[in-house]
């Protein structure tokens, strides 16, 4: 057996057997599917109490006791009970939660008073409370302008009219559905997904070059194999550990998810869809669903999947070489600073951007970031569900290949020198001062 593949072998071994690869392979998709259960359980299980408000309106620009959602309204005469009244009130009564007060309006002129509306609570009102207040204040003063004007509100709310445009796409067989929304889901999940793992598992290359180097236990293994060898078999193994451990996390993710649907925790509530039906309507969440099954079935899954395994590898092995070279070439962890930043700069970039590629996929910012080997593992997994020319795909998958080839050279002419080196604090010069040196 090569000696890179002894070395691969040994790091699988190794690191499965540690007690952290256990916990984190369990937990992984109980977090995950924790995630998507919490929201459903707290919803069900907790509701937020409607707050009790006092309104005090000078500028008589809510007529009537109109409502909102989240709160109680209690309507005074602004002619008898003045702020610093209503604010007393507020403290004194326990059954009070807060006050609305609207000043007088300017010159018959409700806008000033929509200004300077005033809301105060004893406590940090809910999110949402002071928007809804200020829809409130906002409908029913346009309301009384188009009176003042002579118009009947209620004409112009008939003459309102709602459009809904749906996006298909055309193909040779026809057309069908856009499914932006879920093939963004995707491409944006598969993206972050190669974030996370890039760094995590090239980190732990890092950390593992860095402690054997400051143990002196590569000064041992080096007599028996290469350095470029040795690197070569810590990413490919390490490598190796992260693929079985992501598998079963898909694996374990998928009988979960089973599992959570079968309790119907991630269902429709049954008697909305009883009450929807009976009418004649179907429920909006069911419909949701049935678009995103049509958007699901038009995307080749086996091609993402294996686009996503491609460049899940690649991008790992692309920076898992470069991150085995820094930590060859210092001798603490804290010295690594100073080269992560241009290492790590280009994927956290593509992560900010992500939202302007998943606008327009296919725009000249996209495709770039496809093509150059940095950015491409992200880019290219967000633009993949909205569909690219196979050319395309070729091209950046051969960069890619080029790319790790280009950088395991690099990392390897580093490692050789860096490796057996104490005591100095590298700089950039002293790097490419190592990747000048012959062999």
């Amino acid at each position: 057996m090569k000696p890179f593949l002894l070395v691969a072998q040994r790091e699988i071994t190794t690191r499965i057997r540690k007690k952290s690869f256990l916990v984190m392979t369990v937990l992984g998709p109980v977090l995950f599917v924790g995630l998507m259960v919490a929201p459903t359980l707290i919803a069900m299980s907790s509701e937020a109490e409607d707050l009790n408000l006092i309104v005090v309106d000078h500028s008589y620009v809510l007529p009537g006791t109109p409502s909102i959602e989240g709160a109680q309204l209690a309507y005074f005469d602004p002619k008898e009970v003045t702020e610093e009244q209503a604010l007393a009130l507020v403290r004194e009564r326990e059954d009070v939660d807060g006050l609305l007060y609207v000043p007088e309006s300017v010159n018959s002129d409700p806008e000033f008073s929509l200004k300077n509306a005033k809301l105060y609570t004893e406590t940090t009102a809910p999110l949402g409370i002071a928007s809804e207040l200020e829809s409130l204040l906002e409908r029913y003063a346009y309301e009384g302008k188009l009176r003042h004007f002579g118009v009947d509100p209620a004409v112009v709310t008939q003459a309102k009219s709602e459009a809904t445009v749906e996006a298909f796409e055309l193909s040779e067989e026809g057309s069908e559905a856009s499914g932006a929304e879920i093939k963004s889901g995707i491409g944006f999940v598969g993206g972050i997904l190669i974030y996370l793992f890039t760094f995590l598992y090239a980190a732990q290359i890092m950390r593992g070059v860095i402690e054997e180097k400051t143990s002196r236990i590569v000064e041992v293994l080096v007599t028996s194999v290469k350095p470029t060898q040795l690197m070569l078999g810590k990413i490919l193994g390490i490598a190796s550990v992260g693929l079985l451990q992501f598998a079963i996390w898909i694996a374990l993710t998928a009988a979960a998810s089973t599992a959570v649907g079968a309790l119907g925790l991630l269902s429709p509530d049954p008697q909305q869809v009883a009450a929807l039906g009976a009418a004649g309507q179907a429920a909006p969440e069911l419909d949701g669903i049935q678009a995103a099954l049509g958007t699901l079935e038009s995307l080749n899954l086996p091609g993402l999947i294996g686009m996503f395994v491609f460049y899940f590898l690649s991008g790992y092995l692309f920076y898992g070489a470069l991150f085995a070279a820094v930590g060859a070439a210092v001798d603490s962890e804290t010295d690594t600073q100073q080269f992560m930043l241009p290492l790590t700069l280009p994927l956290v970039l593509t992560f900010i951007l992500s939202t302007s590629i998943i606008e327009n996929p296919n725009g000249p910012i996209a495709v770039a970031l496809s093509m150059i080997p940095f950015s491409a593992p992200i880019a290219m997994m967000i633009r993949l569900p909205f569909g690219v020319p196979w050319y395309e795909v070729a091209a950046s998958m051969s960069l890619m290949v080029l790319g790790f080839l280009g950088t395991v050279w690099l990392a390897g002419r580093i490692y050789r020198v860096g490796i057996l080196s104490y005591g100095k604090k590298p700089t950039y010069a002293d790097l490419w001062k190592w990747i000048r040196m012959k062999p």
